[in-house]
């Protein structure tokens, strides 16, 4: 069989390699993708030479851009330079062994065979050859084409040593059954679950990577329920494995939050490819076990789990090394607010509350109430047909009022500079109470959010206050 290799890159390469009279073969995801007719993300592809790939990669740079820089990594033996939207990276072929306490291997030169074998699936063992003589020629010694065609994750050699040695594969193979449809062949399964604890060497920042991989699959919810079968979710996200199950008392039931956790993430999934507005998604009711109550009057209630579970997400973030910074804050924030357009949809809609929702979401109030409405997992039709058409009125109310007020970012008409300027103050306690004064009127509608109303109330604040202008009120 023979793999058509259509872009010029790979005549290139081919020249490169047929010249300096050495073995060289297209392998892994670039070959996976090829056959499957899926565009490779990001343009990798992999080369692997039996010789030095250094050398190889440093020659071909030069055959096809002599400015092409070189990024060499010596430890692990690769070099890799970019040219036009491909990232190409060569490899000598090699086998490995691995200690029991590290992924890091020990690596020896090896042939095509020793390399294809040290590779973590069937499907990802696939070589193309380069050479003049033998271009496109297939090699495919483990079966990958026909798991390819059956939609099968499989390891090339035995599964316990394959994820023993490097455990971060694990994840891996659920990543790709959740990205292909594919499914994990039940040895190759029963493995996973024989060695999730061996997770445990693996680095946060790894298992983070492969986590977001999954939540920006199509159906991110696959690879959670394989997690969860699997046993690595309790050993990688405890807070989410703890969402599981169903209790019960006196024929009172609570929904599985875990289920309809990754249900809501599907949902998000189908309209918005924002990575945090899923994670937000995952997250929401993150905080239910630890606010679940029990009454024989109302049954079970959450009170409290948006708050809660605001607050826990900085640990969460810490512990998966996500990013610290305004992407948590915006996923603190989703979570937080995430009932109050439901509350509003299920009230009378007054100015004062959808202006406070507002001023709070800010920019984001889109994709909170996205979120509201991917909230809404209710297998009962009229129900959810109810919900969205509440829902759609409270985009409606939140239209009106923002064309209206202008508080989506709201920024007050009187600022602490000019309170300070008109009273002679320092800054402290009584520019605080004048400022909230004025946001608070304004969002309630007491005044329009404008600045003459709002020096106005500023004044009166003041007076209350024991305060008296220093210079002539003026407007700006």
């Amino acid at each position: 069989m023979y793999i058509c290799l259509n872009d010029k890159i790979f005549r290139a390469l081919s020249e490169v390699v047929t010249a300096e009279k050495v073995k060289a073969y297209v392998i892994g995801g670039w070959v996976r993708d090829c056959i499957l007719k899926r565009e490779h993300p990001g343009k990798d592809i992999d080369i692997v030479v039996l010789g030095s790939g250094i050398d190889i990669a440093k020659k071909a740079a030069r055959k096809i851009n002599p400015g092409n820089k070189v990024s060499v990594f010596k430890n692990f033996g690769t070099a890799m330079f970019r040219c036009d939207d491909y990232e190409i990276e060569f490899v000598g072929a090699r086998k490995e062994s691995y200690s029991r306490g590290s992924r890091k291997p020990v690596v020896e030169n090896g042939t095509l065979q020793d390399d294809q074998e040290r590779r973590d699936f069937t499907i990802n063992a696939m070589a193309v050859s380069l050479n003049e003589e033998s271009f496109g020629e297939f090699l495919d010694p483990f079966g990958g084409l026909d798991d390819l065609k059956n939609k099968i994750i499989r390891t090339p050699l035995d599964p316990d040593r394959t994820f023993s040695d490097d455990p971060l594969r694990m994840m891996r193979a659920i990543r790709f059954a959740t990205q292909l449809n594919f499914i994990i062949e039940e040895k190759t399964f029963d493995s996973i679950k024989a060695n999730a604890g061996r997770i445990s060497i693996v680095s946060k920042e790894r298992i983070s990577t492969e986590l977001n991989k999954i939540i920006m699959c199509q159906h991110p919810s696959s690879g959670f329920i394989l997690l969860e079968k699997s046993g690595l979710l309790r050993l990688i996200f405890p807070e989410l494995d703890n969402l599981k199950g169903v209790e019960k008392r006196e024929g009172k039931a609570h929904k599985d939050n875990f289920h309809h956790s990754i249900k809501v993430l599907d949902n998000i999934a189908k309209h918005s490819d924002n990575i945090w507005l899923r994670w937000a998604a995952l997250l929401h009711d993150i905080a239910k076990p630890a606010t679940k109550k029990y009454t024989p009057d109302a049954g079970w209630s959450f009170h409290g789990h948006e708050f809660l579970g605001s607050k826990m997400i900085p640990d969460i973030f810490r512990k998966l090394r996500l990013p610290l910074n305004d992407r948590m804050k915006y996923v603190q924030k989703l979570v937080d607010l995430h009932l109050r357009p439901i509350v509003l949809s299920q009230e009378e809609v007054t100015d004062s509350a959808v202006r406070r929702l507002l001023f709070e979401a800010g920019d984001d109030v889109d994709d909170l109430m996205a979120l509201c409405e991917a909230d809404i997992t209710s297998k009962n039709e009229e129900k959810k047909t109810r919900h969205l058409e509440n829902f759609k009125y409270v985009r409606k109310k939140l239209r009106e009022i923002e064309e209206k007020d202008a508080v989506r970012n709201f920024q007050p008409p009187v600022d602490g500079n000019e309170i300070i300027e008109t009273f002679g103050i320092n800054p402290g306690a009584e520019v605080g109470i004048i400022k909230k004064a004025i946001r608070e009127a304004i969002l309630d509608g007491i005044i329009p959010n404008e600045h003459e109303a709002a020096r106005k109330l500023m004044l009166e604040t003041g007076k209350a206050l024991g305060l008296k202008p220093v210079r002539k009120a003026s407007s700006k």
